[in-house]
C-alpha cells in the first residue's frame, strides 16, 4: 500500500522554500507624483533668438516612481503630461505652441516619459533611461536625477524629493516650426522638481 505522508512532507517542504524565498525578496516603494497639491512642476526653456530665454510650463501632469536606495536597479518612473496646459505666460505664444507648427496638441494632447532602466552615480545623483513619447513619436531620453531627500510629512505620509533635467531637440519630434526659430533654438532644456507620496 502506497503511504501519502512522504508526498506531503515534500509539498510541505517546497511551499516552505518558496515563502522564505519570497519573504527575503524586497520590492522598490511605490509614490505617486504630488500634483493635487502642486508639489511637483515641469519647467523647459528655449533660446530666444540667440539673445535670451523663453520659459514656460506643462500646468497639469501626473505619475508614479518607484524608488528604493539600497537597489537603485529597481528605480523606476512613469509621467503623463497633459501638452494642452501648455503655459508660457503669454496667451498668443501659447496658441501658436500648441498649433501643428509645434506640439499639434488637437491631434496629440498627451506626452509621456516610461523608464527603461536607471544608472546609479553615487548615492543622491543618477541617469534614469527611458522612452518620450511626443507628438506620437518615442525617442529614447536619459534625465539627469538628483535626490533632494525624504521623509515623513505634517500629514502623516512619507514622501521623497527630486531634481531632474534633461534636453530635448525639436527636430527629434518633427516640430515644422522649429525652422522659423533658427539652429540656436534647437534644444530645449526641461526641469523637473518631483515630490512624491508613498503608497
Amino acid at each position: 500500500m502506497i503511504t501519502m505522508k512522504p508526498i506531503k512532507t515534500a509539498l510541505l517542504v517546497s511551499l516552505f522554500s518558496l515563502s522564505i524565498g519570497m519573504s527575503s525578496t524586497s520590492y522598490a516603494d511605490q509614490y505617486v507624483i504630488d500634483t493635487k497639491d502642486m508639489h511637483a512642476a515641469i519647467e523647459f526653456k528655449i533660446s530666444h533668438l540667440g539673445i535670451s530665454f523663453l520659459k514656460g510650463q506643462f500646468r497639469q501632469f501626473s505619475g508614479n516612481f518607484y524608488y528604493d536606495p539600497a537597489k537603485p536597479q529597481e528605480n523606476k518612473v512613469y509621467v503623463k503630461i497633459d501638452v494642452t496646459s501648455l503655459d508660457t505666460n503669454h496667451a498668443e505664444r501659447n496658441k501658436h505652441l500648441k498649433s501643428d507648427d509645434f506640439f499639434d496638441t488637437k491631434k496629440y494632447p498627451t506626452a509621456e516619459f516610461v523608464s527603461t532602466s536607471y544608472t546609479p552615480i553615487d548615492d543622491t545623483k543618477g541617469v534614469m533611461h527611458g522612452n518620450f513619447t511626443l507628438r506620437g513619436i518615442s525617442k529614447p531620453v536619459d534625465i539627469q536625477v538628483t535626490h533632494i531627500g525624504g521623509g515623513k510629512d505634517p500629514w502623516g505620509g512619507f514622501r521623497q524629493g527630486f531634481e531632474g533635467s534633461t534636453t530635448l531637440h525639436l527636430s527629434d519630434f518633427n516640430m515644422k516650426g522649429a525652422a522659423m526659430l533658427g539652429p540656436v533654438s534647437e534644444e530645449v532644456q526641461v526641469m523637473l522638481y518631483i515630490e512624491g507620496i508613498k503608497q
